[in-house]
């Protein structure tokens, strides 16, 4: 066991860190573009947090939740999702009286949430996300759609489409929880024990259910946004205008009610084209702030999962090739060349290049084996005889040529 990392959780290896670097500089990049600020939040918070943000009625809140107690007797919980600790910070540093709206993201947030192991989602996985507060136009629930698609491209994974809801506000909420009760009563013999549970404290929850029995008896279910109020009812036209206009594919689907009890309004799923997996979710919280103790704020965002978009550009073959590890490694022979080849390496580390040298002791053989390991593509050569006439040896490794170079040229001679 002490060689074995826990079930559910994985090592980031060097041979995979570049594809991590790549990823989160495509979210910094892209949200830097558009205004965004990063946002880093602690990896466990009062456990009230997420009963009163996510939902008590939630999976995430009664099935998965790393909870505990601390020595000081206060129950604590690893955060299950980035939204819920970004709105807290929000509150607390007072950032509602700041100017509006406050766009932020983290391109790194550990999640921990207990449920079986799948593709894409561990017990400990990653998220990339944004939240924005204080914007009330649909015009960034279009923005922040088109923000994920782009940090998407960026990545590579491109050929996506969004489908896209509305949950409507808290008054069509209720019409709809009673109509779809109305629904599901005579159904409510047939479902499992958990969606009978949600019966009356939040109906909504069961149109969610993964159960295939549950998914068949849900079938016909009368659809939000039939009965959505003319305020909602608009925004979600004015969205499907503006994701229109800036030509992202859409599709409306009507099943889609995210797995968080906060979503108001907007919800939206990014998937690829020709099906596949969720690739990111999202949606509006316009009651999030104020439920957590903060004035009147409407509010959007995004997660994705590393772990899976690192799955999906496996599947399409497509992951960023490996920067090599050295542009020029010294090989040397001799105490007096080991000196002056550590003095090379923080010349040429100094001016920008990537340089290594023997730190093993090898035999020169053995070097220049070592040197083709890590696919330095130049060799410098430095032993007794080059000592002492001022030069050193640059090797090139593909065309197996050598070419002797004046010692305080070198670093020119390299940059070229």
């Amino acid at each position: 066991m002490l060689t074995q990392a826990p079930k559910g959780t994985q090592d980031m290896l060097p041979d995979e860190a570049h594809i991590w670097q790549k990823i989160e500089k495509a979210m910094r990049d892209v949200c830097a573009l558009a205004g965004y600020r990063e946002i880093r939040t602690p990896a466990f918070e009062h456990t009230e947090l997420f009963l009163r943000g996510v939902g008590d009625t939630t999976d995430v809140v009664q099935k998965e939740m790393y909870t505990f107690e601390d020595k000081g007797g206060r129950s604590i919980t690893l955060k299950p999702e980035g939204t819920a600790g970004a709105a807290r910070a929000f509150i607390e540093a007072g950032m509602p009286s700041q100017p509006l709206p406050q766009k932020l993201y983290y391109s790194y947030c550990p999640v921990f949430r207990y449920e079986k192991p799948q593709a894409g989602r561990l017990r400990e996985h990653h998220q990339l996300g944004v939240e924005v507060y204080g914007a009330k136009d649909a015009s960034i629930d279009a923005e922040v759609i088109a923000l994920a698609m782009r940090v998407l491209r960026e990545i590579g994974i491109g050929d996506l489409k969004a489908n896209i809801n509305s949950l409507g506000c808290p008054k069509c909420r209720a019409k709809y929880s009673e109509a779809l009760k109305e629904f599901l009563r005579p159904q409510l013999p047939h479902l499992c024990e958990t969606c009978r549970s949600r019966f009356d404290r939040n109906p909504l929850r069961i149109i969610d259910c993964k159960v295939d029995s549950c998914k068949e008896r849900v079938q016909g279910a009368p659809k939000m946004l039939d009965v959505l109020c003319d305020e909602c009812h608009d925004h979600f036209e004015q969205l499907k205008g503006y994701l229109t206009a800036l030509e992202i594919p859409f599709d409306i689907d009507p099943g889609i009610v995210r797995g968080l009890d906060y979503y108001t309004k907007t919800v939206f799923e990014i998937i690829p084209k020709n099906g596949g997996l969720t690739i990111c979710g999202g949606g509006r919280y316009d009651g999030l702030i104020e439920t957590l103790g903060g004035p009147e704020m409407c509010g959007i965002g995004f997660g994705m999962g590393e772990e899976r978009l690192i799955g999906e550009l496996r599947a399409r073959n497509c992951l960023p090739e490996a920067p090599r590890l050295a542009d020029v490694f010294v090989v040397t022979m001799g105490n007096a060349a080991r000196i002056e080849g550590l003095k090379i390496v923080k010349e040429l580390r100094d001016a920008g290049i990537r340089a290594d040298m023997d730190h093993a002791a090898r035999s020169m053989k053995a070097q220049f084996k070592y040197a083709g390991k890590v696919g330095a593509p130049k060799v410098i050569v430095i032993a007794e005889d080059e000592l002492a006439r001022g030069i050193v040896k640059v090797r090139d490794m593909n065309k197996s040529e050598e070419v002797e170079v004046q010692r305080n040229t070198i670093i020119e001679e390299m940059q070229k």
